[in-house]
């Protein structure tokens, strides 16, 4: 499985961020959203889990698969290109920056928080930014 994990990695708000203070993504319907599956992963536990952890637990909790399954079906999952963090709505629509340490783990950081404007500013790791919700502009 090709690794598609960033690391050393920052990943800023979007520059179309309608957000100046980050907002915790609500589940719709009663039914929890990707974001809200993203944001509860990584939030409850900084540091603990890579991109493809992410990606794939989502992928999982929305299909769900039994734990037993897991293993096949991650593999299954990962054969097929995945989209990265940088186009979830937790740094596009919710103002949350993602962090990826040396080992890939990742820790969300509020748009308007301190230690988000530290690693804004930090030329020693890769300065990346979520994807445009819009093409405009």
């Amino acid at each position: 499985m090709k690794d598609i994990n960033y690391y050393n990695t920052f990943i800023a708000v979007a520059d179309d961020c309608p957000v100046s203070a980050a907002e915790i993504p609500q589940a719709k319907g009663g039914v929890k959203t990707v974001p809200v599956i993203q944001y509860e992963m990584i939030s409850r536990s900084p540091y603990a889990y890579t991109q493809a952890d992410v990606l794939f637990e989502v992928h999982a909790v929305r299909n769900g698969i039994k734990e037993e399954e897991k293993d096949l079906e991650r593999e299954r999952f990962f054969s097929r290109s995945q989209a990265c963090l940088r186009t979830s709505s937790l740094g596009k629509r919710y103002g949350w920056g993602i962090h990826h340490n040396a080992e890939g783990k990742m820790a969300l950081y509020a748009v308007e928080s301190e230690v988000y404007r530290k690693l804004l500013q930090d030329r020693s790791i890769k300065q990346l930014k979520a994807m445009r919700s819009s093409r405009k502009g």
